[in-house]
């Protein structure tokens, strides 16, 4: 079930410690046919109780502190992208070719935001990459799909290292290669790679509750798992240092949602390797969201970190998971709902239609992020490095399942109820100034009893950082 108890056993979690969670339920958050509150609450509410957990053990506390989850909170969190605006410009979240796209027996979904996407996807459907007017280019794209078929489509953009994928019913997704590897798997897979000593950080006291306090942590993500869930350590009081190939620039709206409480450094991998292999040899934490695979050939597999690294936690994410047909496949969100069937849920006879937020982003990314958290207590106990995964379409599985009768909590989960309408968002959001403007953002919804309310710094520019820790 899509809930606080199964996520938390998920995680390898105490199952007394869920008498310290208490939900406020908004019905009206985040409407959709699917449970997806029930999953963003259990997702936000797991990653607080670890939170809570790792806080409590190294302020010497007999017990975790409270862990309040509120509904309403969650939804302006699982929608920041949307709510995150520079100097009230509104973000630019899709490009003009990432959309549904009919074809001639179905529909495809296309992800092409970035400009090397693009050109690999115009260069698939045989149209030249510098075509000119935005205009009339999707129009032109358009043509061309309406006389293909939805695998063929597939097919043809993937072999170009582009992203396509043809929007399946649930059932013709359970009937797919990828769906069964994907069905023998954890939602949150853990695993300890060594028996390392780890090293060990001082107790946290005075002023609030920072339970990352101290810790580094490697951020070598990309939209928006990933960078979720290394926002929340930053939250949380680790020193995050994200780390970017100088020509793969961030989206500038993504990075501005995204960056809080980091900083952000360029480093190209194989011309700097001196200076990656300075900040590994004191990183705690190494968290990666790109394709499996895709970081390897720079020494970047969990074996050869932690080799190099002892003691070190890698937590990685992926669209489809490093296993199956797909395994070394790249893909966001949107295309995983449309994979998985989720796009043939949330639709209608017309069209295809998604969730209200990108939901498998952000609750993998708080699954992340607790994974991480709980790695680090684990590991104070009996050291050793340690291997979180997750992937979205696992979570997708995990959003799908239960569909009927999916609900927060259980007897020991205290919930309480509020109105049943739609959820005015404007309590959980804030202002503040930065580098990059004044913003308005979400604030975050990881909340217990003593803890941060809000990060210490703003995003600041991309990539301007020096690559050392603080």
């Amino acid at each position: 079930m899509t809930d606080i108890k199964f996520a938390w056993s998920e995680l390898g979690g105490d199952p007394a410690l869920l008498a310290h969670v208490s939900t406020v339920v908004r019905e009206g958050a985040l409407p959709s046919r699917l449970p997806v509150r029930q999953l963003a609450s259990a997702c936000v509410g797991v990653c607080a109780l670890a939170a809570a957990e790792l806080g409590a053990r190294r302020a010497g506390l007999p017990k975790p502190p409270q862990v309040r989850v509120d509904d309403g909170a969650v939804a302006a969190a699982f929608v920041s992208e949307r709510q995150t605006l520079v100097d009230d410009r509104a973000p630019v979240l899709f490009a003009p070719l990432s959309r549904f796209w009919r074809t001639a027996d179905g529909w495809v979904r296309t992800h092409a935001n970035y400009p090397h996407h693009r050109e690999r996807l115009l260069c698939a459907l045989g149209l030249p990459a510098d075509a000119d007017g935005v205009d009339s280019l999707p129009a032109a794209v358009e043509a061309v799909l309406a006389g293909r078929g939805a695998q063929d489509v597939e097919d043809a953009v993937q072999a170009a290292g582009g992203l396509a994928v043809a929007v399946r019913t649930p059932r013709q997704w359970a009937a797919h290669e990828q769906a069964a590897a994907i069905a023998g798997r954890p939602l949150v897979e853990r695993g300890r790679l060594d028996g390392a000593r780890a090293r060990a950080f001082a107790p946290v006291d005075g002023g609030p509750l920072l339970p990352a306090a101290g810790v580094r942590v490697l951020d070598l993500t990309r939209v928006l798992a990933g960078p979720v869930a290394t926002r929340t350590l930053a939250l949380l009081g680790a020193d995050v240092l994200r780390v970017d190939a100088p020509g793969l620039p961030e989206l500038p709206d993504q990075h501005a949602d995204t960056g809080f409480g980091k900083r952000s450094a360029l480093l190209d991998l194989a011309a700097d390797r001196r200076a990656f292999e300075d900040l590994l040899a004191t990183a705690d934490v190494v968290v990666t969201g790109y394709r499996p695979g895709a970081l390897d050939r720079f020494g970047l597999s969990p074996e050869a970190l932690a080799e190099r690294r002892p003691g070190v936690v890698v937590a990685q994410v992926s669209a489809w998971g490093a296993y199956g047909p797909w395994g070394d496949r790249r893909g966001f969100d949107s295309l995983v709902q449309a994979a998985t069937g989720i796009a043939a849920v949330e639709g209608s006879a017309e069209q295809p239609g998604a969730l209200p937020a990108q939901a498998l982003d952000h609750g993998s990314g708080y699954l992340l992020a607790a994974g991480v958290l709980r790695a680090l207590t684990d590991r104070s106990a009996d050291g050793g490095s340690r291997l979180v995964r997750l992937a979205l379409a696992r979570t997708a599985a995990w959003l799908t399942e239960d569909a009927r009768t999916g609900a927060p909590g259980g007897p020991e989960h205290d919930v309480r109820r509020t109105g049943d309408g739609g959820v005015d968002l404007s309590p959980w959001l804030a202002r503040a100034d930065s580098p990059l403007g004044r913003l308005r953002y979400a604030l975050p919804p990881v909340r217990f009893d003593g803890g941060p309310t809000d990060w210490a710094r703003p995003p600041g520019r991309w990539g301007a950082d020096p690559a050392r820790w603080l």
